[in-house]
């Protein structure tokens, strides 16, 4: 069941939004109901709801003023419902990431239909959360690159080791193993073989795996361009960057990040 919490200071109407909605035919239960937006606040805190149905004009703190100070930490969705058709009411709510302005008296077969809408974009993000959560560093490193396991087992080559700290400090930049060569004054062949024959990788394969797992950290934390990640873990462009990231994680950075804003 979808937890609604309804906040509205008008009693009519908030009695109307519990008693008169068949919520267990639309899977939902509503968990709680507030005045006005401070006591709202607290119940959104509290009861952690799916969905917050709230007036904007209420006593004590306003429905906007709720929604800016709880809808990003909490990750719930938001309808509003009110007598003001202003456009600006309207601007503000969308910018706050409410999903639909209803105006009253309110149409609850709309409400519903909303309502069902919503539900389909929380089970999307519930997925992806399942999706991201597989996708953590301890699952990354075994599906992609155990970098755990490569920096603690006891090599045959100290060059190995090298050239897996080489990789990690320099990833953001242009490197090959040419680079690593001319360190060390070996061939490029030499160095490549004793590293696919203990890591059972290329030096470049394993690169491109650990630049992945980079990126991927940059991704869930969401505040950089898909550009600016690629150049950040050493990869000029975007298209080739693309093609390595979907080799690996099996999609590309923006099916990627569009799973995150569904």
């Amino acid at each position: 069941m979808f937890k609604i919490l309804i906040v509205e200071d008008e009693d009519i109407i908030r009695k109307g939004l519990i008693y008169m909605m068949n919520w267990v035919e639309i899977e939902c239960i509503v968990v709680g109901e507030s005045r006005d937006g401070e006591e709202g606040l607290k119940m959104i805190e509290s009861l952690a709801p799916d969905i917050v149905i709230t007036d904007i004009r209420m006593p004590f703190k306003d429905g906007i003023q709720m929604l800016e100070e709880s809808i990003e930490k909490y990750k719930y969705e938001a309808i509003i419902i009110s007598g003001y058709s202003e456009f600006e009411y309207a601007k503000k709510a969308i910018s706050l990431g409410v999903s639909e302005y209803l105006l009253k008296p309110i149409d609850f077969k709309k409400l519903a239909e909303t309502i069902n809408n919503l539900k389909v974009k929380i089970n999307k993000k519930t997925k992806f959360k399942e999706y991201v959560s597989s996708l953590d560093k301890t699952n990354i490193y075994k599906d992609i690159l155990d970098i755990t396991h490569y920096s603690n087992i006891k090599k045959k080559s100290s060059y190995v080791k090298n050239m897996i700290d080489y990789i990690q400090e320099n990833y953001p930049k242009k490197i090959s193993i040419t680079d690593v060569s001319k360190i060390y004054n070996l061939s490029t062949v030499y160095l490549n073989s004793i590293f696919k024959e203990e890591t059972n990788y290329t030096f470049n394969d394993f690169l491109n795996r650990y630049r992945i797992l980079k990126s991927v950290e940059l991704l869930k934390q969401g505040n950089l361009m898909i550009y600016e990640i690629a150049d950040s873990v050493g990869i000029e462009t975007y298209k080739y960057f693309s093609q390595v990231f979907k080799k690996y994680i099996g999609k590309s950075p923006t099916e990627f990040i569009k799973d995150v804003n569904d």
